[in-house]
């Protein structure tokens, strides 16, 4: 049976407890002997409600949770009930928030602001240099946290402050419930103004500014040292362009989630390094880049309809020529990307790691040769088969086909230049004939190749387990045996099919089993 950590640190203190009730007063208590320093590390792994129910457990602990340097208040720590597990993946996490009943949510943050009162008004020798605050605007709360938050700001025991503002609906919010969203957060900014400078991160969920300059006021002007930025379904109004020119902004991570934005036009971030874009719904070329001199990591993730006409991406990454890492996931979708190979060699010019996701199980996977082309300097190449059986589109359930990249096979003149150290595939199917083709173009084509690594799909999906018994996948199940993983082995490395010999060793990955040949 798996126990959480504050199951397990409950238990051992109540256990500790009976033992000195019960033993000699020279036995040792075993979390006795520990420092303060390591029973604050042991309490900081902990939700707050915990924190505070081991004080009144044993005199030693009574003050410590009010001793610790960081305070995570965060809603969810305060349902009266047990929720689904918290997402790790951040786009989930608007579901999460908006399936939790309007009478929970009130009783949490009921509990959530005495808890806060409790421990922002206790006065203590420490100083609690960073919070972590998860709340939603709902009824007057805001009017009850709010004032603890500027009071800790003002006398200076909390200097940073990551700050989550949830929601109580998904991605489907209407624009008018989008737009009274925007006035209560504007709102509580401009009631509590010194919260803005102290925040180092920043989570929203649905809002829409009614002015573009109103956003960029709130984001850029005044948060002086915000660093991670993440919007879920925000925007400043259905295909609006948001143009964000900030070169005193020290920020460093900004997410987008489900936008109706045309088009993001970064016109000056002189921090950013990672910018990550997952759905955006217009047919445009998303992005545009002016000065972004730090930016090394991209990730774009859409599912594009049949009908879009894709984009340049050389056009897009003009002005971003410093990219480390590039991630496109097409989500089983037709591609949104223009068929280009050497208009891209000045933005990959540094590019050492190349992951192409989402690509449909029964698509070519040559094109995607034109990229690593462009790109002799990756070192790092990951390619994903996506085959969900719950993910069909519209067009597909009424007859149409999808569409297949029409990308031409380039000449191969320049391989051995290749820097390609390591070639990553996901959802391999071996009885698809092109996903073999391709695994071998690629080693007979890359001198410096040391590892091929062939994954299983993973578990399947909730929406796939739901719909019961799973159609055949398309390539049959993944080699799971040592004689089929070895034969395969064998069939990659033939000489008669492969153009030149590869040292590189073959790895497959299952759920079970790691073997490598």
């Amino acid at each position: 049976m798996a126990y959480s950590v504050p199951t397990l640190l409950l238990s051992s203190m109540e256990q500790n407890n009976v033992r000195h009730r019960c033993c000699k007063p020279q036995e040792e208590d075993r979390l006795g002997a520990l420092t303060d320093d390591i029973l604050l590390s042991i309490l900081g792994s902990v939700d707050l409600a915990t924190a505070a129910r081991t004080s009144a457990l044993s005199t030693r602990w009574r003050s410590l949770p009010w001793l610790l340097p960081e305070l995570n208040l965060h809603v969810r720590d305060f349902l009266p009930v047990p929720c689904p597990d918290y997402p790790v993946a951040a786009a989930l996490r608007i579901f999460f928030y908006s399936k939790i009943p309007a009478q929970h949510i009130n009783q949490a943050m009921a509990s959530l602001t005495r808890a806060a009162r409790s421990f922002l008004r206790t006065k203590h020798s420490g100083t609690v240099t960073k919070m972590s605050l998860e709340i939603y605007l709902v009824g007057n709360y805001s009017h009850d946290i709010g004032p603890l938050v500027r009071d800790v700001i003002d006398n200076g025991t909390v200097r940073e402050l990551d700050l989550t503002i949830a929601d109580d609906k998904d991605f489907r919010c209407k624009h008018a419930d989008m737009l009274q969203k925007a006035r209560v957060v504007d709102g509580f900014f401009s009631t509590y103004p010194n919260v803005l400078p102290c925040l180092t991160r920043l989570h929203l969920y649905n809002l829409r500014f009614a002015e573009g300059d109103m956003l960029h006021r709130t984001l850029f002007d005044c948060c002086k040292q915000l660093q991670h930025l993440s919007l879920d379904h925000c925007d400043t109004g259905d295909g609006s362009v948001w143009q964000i020119d900030a070169p005193s902004s020290g920020l460093r991570v900004l997410e987008l989630r489900y936008s109706y934005l045309k088009r993001l036009e970064v016109r000056c971030l002189p921090k950013l390094e990672l910018l990550r874009w997952e759905v955006w719904l217009h047919n445009e070329t998303p992005l545009h880049f002016g000065s972004v001199p730090c930016l090394k990591e991209l990730f774009l993730l859409c599912g594009a309809d049949i009908d879009h006409p894709g984009f340049s991406l050389s056009q897009l990454l003009d002005g971003a020529t410093d990219i480390h890492t590039l991630t496109l996931n097409f989500q089983g979708e037709k591609l949104w990307i223009q068929p280009e190979s050497r208009q891209l060699r000045a933005a990959f010019s540094k590019l050492r790691k190349l992951s192409i996701y989402g690509i449909y199980v029964e698509f070519d996977l040559l094109w995607t040769i034109n990229l690593l082309e462009a790109a002799p300097t990756v070192e790092v190449f990951e390619v994903e088969a996506f085959e969900h059986p719950c993910s069909v589109p519209f067009w597909a359930r009424v007859g149409l086909q999808r569409v297949q990249p029409s990308w031409k096979t380039p000449g191969f003149t320049s391989c051995s230049k290749w820097q390609l150290r390591e070639l990553h595939f996901g959802s391999f199917s071996p009885l698809v004939g092109h996903h073999m083709l391709f695994v071998r173009e690629v080693m007979g084509r890359a001198p410096k190749l040391e590892t091929v690594l062939l994954m299983e799909n993973e578990e399947p999906c909730k929406k796939c387990k739901a719909m019961g018994a799973l159609p055949t996948p398309v390539g049959g199940m993944f080699p799971r045996s040592k004689d089929e993983q070895e034969a395969i082995a064998k069939q990659l490395r033939d000489k008669r099919i492969v153009s030149s010999s590869s040292a590189a060793k073959i790895v497959f990955k299952s759920i079970a089993s790691t073997v490598v040949f």
